[in-house]
């Protein structure tokens, strides 16, 4: 064995990067939970359609992390005292009634989440930290889909939205969904490991890895494509089955954000390992221009083009692709809460100079720290604030309407949110 297979084969134990729908562990011998027939429908509704409840409106988020709230608790990056940027607290994950443990283990069904906008309209969380388009089961922890999964107690998102849209007035649905079934914990991981275990006069680069640009090949995204936008009738078939109306409703798409810049944009040289030991953004150039330039396109068309195959007539399309521009990860524009002289997250000018995205941590980062694996490569406080103005946008008072958000600004709008703009 080689002195470089024997270094990425430790490193690789060591990264066990998972947060969700950018990072996910190598599953290997994972139980899969079967997943019951994507257009399975209730026995018994009719064709007429039933009056919706009444009552004050609510909006109700499914899909993967990207919605969930995943990283929600942190403000910003820090290499010092997680204290400085713990927003909410150990409690931050936990939505049962009581807030004292998390309905579904590892959903981090975040308090700062995107779908509560507040103004009078209610918001609950279904997005399950690490979901695909369809319900399986990823080292005891159970990953509900958008689906109708229905087994020992555990119920895939589609049917629970089912069950939650018969009693309560629902007037959107935001959905993000389809980052996972490209595999892209594990393409990041690889990247991860590339800039990590090979030098900068040697490089390997994940971008020219076949077990990666496979998740892109035409065949592939054409599956994924298919698999979200069942994905999307399902939701749709949920509200069905609730006695809902398509015009009753609006399904709100929301595609994926870009998390760390092109080469140009990083404050950190890809030469040594400060990209990843003092940034948490161990990316190759070459390997962040792809991700940048193929790898999120090619997942955003994806979710777009699943859009059109879905037939459906009641969806709006959220485009959060460039929300983050100017407050990523390792971006030359904003910087680790010691790098721009900041104390506390809670200081002021903290949103707009510091990251909105969180860093990628390893098994070895962790320690005995608060955070989690999982949380890597995600909106953090800032950047679920952010989205929740966007979403708050698109609701638009319940007159849904699509649109791309960007950063408007500087400081907080009167919500408390940073400032976005919906064009």
């Amino acid at each position: 064995m080689s002195r470089l297979h024997r270094a990425r084969t430790r490193l690789r134990a060591l990264i066990c990067i998972r947060p969700t729908i950018i990072i996910r562990t190598t599953i290997i011998g994972a139980v899969l939970v079967p997943v019951l027939a994507a257009t399975t429908t209730v026995v018994g509704v009719g064709a007429a359609h039933a009056a919706t409840p009444g009552g004050s409106p609510w909006i109700v988020s499914v899909g993967d992390s990207y919605i969930s709230g995943e990283a929600g608790r942190w403000a910003g990056n820090t290499n010092t005292s997680s204290s400085e940027i713990d927003a909410l607290g150990s409690a931050a994950y936990y939505d049962n009634a009581g807030h004292t443990a998390e309905t579904i283990p590892r959903c981090h069904r975040s308090q700062s989440a995107e779908v509560y906008i507040g103004g009078g309209v209610n918001g609950l969380n279904l997005a399950c930290s690490g979901a695909e388009t369809a319900t399986y089961t990823d080292s005891g922890n159970f990953k509900p889909g958008l689906d109708f999964y229905n087994s020992g107690g555990n119920q895939g998102q589609a049917l629970m939205l089912q069950n939650f849209a018969a009693s309560h007035k629902v007037g959107m649905v935001a959905v993000s969904i389809g980052g996972n079934d490209f595999n892209f914990s594990s393409i990041v991981t690889t990247c991860v490991e590339d800039f990590l275990t090979t030098p900068s006069w040697w490089p390997s680069y994940c971008s020219q890895d076949s077990s990666v640009t496979g998740n892109f090949s035409a065949a592939n995204v054409a599956a994924v494509t298919s698999h979200i936008a069942q994905a999307l009738r399902n939701v749709r078939q949920a509200m069905t089955n609730a006695g809902y109306a398509d015009s009753d409703y609006t399904i709100l798409v929301q595609n994926y954000p870009s998390p760390i810049p092109t080469s140009s944009g990083f404050r950190y040289s890809q030469s040594g390992f400060t990209r990843q030991s003092t940034g948490g953004c161990g990316f190759w150039n070459t390997d962040a221009n792809w991700a940048d330039g193929t790898a999120l396109p090619t997942i955003s068309g994806a979710v777009s083009n699943a859009v059109a195959q879905s037939g459906l007539s009641n969806v709006k399309q959220l485009d959060i692709s460039s929300a983050f521009n100017g407050r990523r990860l390792c971006e030359n524009t904003v910087g680790l809460l010691e790098e721009k002289g900041l104390g506390s997250w809670t200081n002021p000018g903290a949103v707009d100079k510091t990251e909105w995205v969180n860093q990628i941590r390893t098994v070895t980062t962790i320690g005995s720290s608060p955070y989690y694996i999982q949380e890597s490569l995600h909106p953090n406080y800032w950047g679920q604030l952010a989205l929740r103005s966007c979403v708050r946008q698109a609701y638009n008072n319940g007159a849904v309407r699509s649109g791309s958000c960007t950063i408007a600004g500087t400081g907080l709008d009167g919500n408390g949110d940073p400032a976005m703009a919906l064009h």
